[in-house]
């Protein structure tokens, strides 16, 4: 009974350990909530990815995310408490000047790939010059497509009003709008685009990367309290991120594959937007000077700010991986 005894106590001695190593191992683990300003953008898939590969879990971070109707309904919910990081669009750096308590603390995509101008594929407009005193839909007034299409304008040599721009709330009310020829050509996101491609309805008349080389589409922005109260956790967040995008330079299949599931796309799709759009994503998060400054002049330009706000007060490269 002696020998029995003193085989059982080390054994479960060590089961006991193994258990509280677990147990310190999952402690470990630190849940932020994540916000994605739309749910069938590729630019936001890195959070899913790095989810799936458990690259983030690697880091010591897990992600609650959600996804929301724009950027406004996500800069809502940060300011509501409910979010710890924000994915979005360079426009919410107008938000933060509007009193939402985070900041940007990294610039993940850079030209826009993502927004395209799209006709009709059987229409009379063949080149971007052929624009000129057409009507292009845009999301609305004030939004990104919005200054994209009027700089367009300015940078063909249309003038401000050459090429007459009306807001039309979702990309599926655009393209309903240019299927019943109410407006000449459609500036929208690239998934919409490319999937009305496919169906062989339209064509890629511009794809405004092509137009604005310096330039930040995409960020992300971190909640004052995350910043304040777990800035280790936002590093971790961070290393993850860009680890992430690292391994889907190196993936293309398994992005395409996972694109596919995500957003509900056809694998032409997927993978027509991940050859747009993966070669604008940053590596490092590090912010352009000349692509911000232009950035704070469409705030003027668009009337979302009544002057061109400092973007340095805005954003911090202070959390990014060295």
């Amino acid at each position: 009974m002696r020998v029995r005894q003193s085989t059982v106590w080390p054994v479960a001695a060590i089961a006991a350990a193994a258990v509280l190593l677990l147990a310190n191992a999952a402690d470990a683990q630190t849940t932020l909530r994540v916000g994605k300003a739309q749910a069938n953008q590729f630019a936001f898939i890195p959070a899913d990815i790095g989810v799936s590969t458990g690259i983030f879990k690697k880091h010591g971070i897990d992600l609650d995310i959600s996804a929301f109707a724009g950027d406004a309904k996500m800069v809502q919910a940060l300011t509501a408490g409910s979010l710890d990081i924000a994915l979005g669009g360079s426009p919410s750096f107008a938000a933060i000047v509007k009193g939402a308590p985070m900041r940007a603390v990294a610039a993940f995509s850079g030209a826009p790939n993502i927004i395209m101008l799209v006709v009709l594929k059987d229409g009379p407009l063949k080149t971007a010059a052929d624009l000129k005193g057409r009507t292009v839909s845009v999301s609305g007034a004030g939004s990104l497509t919005y200054w994209l299409t009027e700089q367009l304008s300015r940078r063909l040599g249309f003038g401000d009003d050459g090429i007459r721009i009306t807001p039309l709330g979702a990309s599926e009310a655009q393209i309903a709008a240019l299927m019943t020829h109410q407006i000449d050509g459609t500036t929208t996101d690239s998934v919409t685009v490319e999937k009305f491609v496919e169906a062989g309805r339209g064509r890629i008349l511009v794809k405004f990367g092509d137009y604005f080389q310096d330039f930040v589409t995409s960020c992300i922005y971190a909640s004052n309290e995350l910043i304040d109260s777990n800035p280790d956790a936002l590093r971790a967040f961070l290393a993850g991120w860009f680890e992430t995008i690292a391994y889907m330079r190196d993936h293309r299949a398994e992005v395409v594959d996972t694109t596919v599931k995500q957003i509900d796309v056809s694998p032409g799709v997927a993978g027509a937007i991940y050859d747009d759009t993966m070669p604008t994503m940053s590596l490092d998060g590090r912010f352009n000077t000349k692509a911000l400054d232009l950035l704070a002049d469409s705030f003027v330009d668009t009337k979302l700010l009544p002057g061109k706000p400092d973007m340095a007060a805005l954003r911090t490269e202070a959390f990014l991986p060295k």
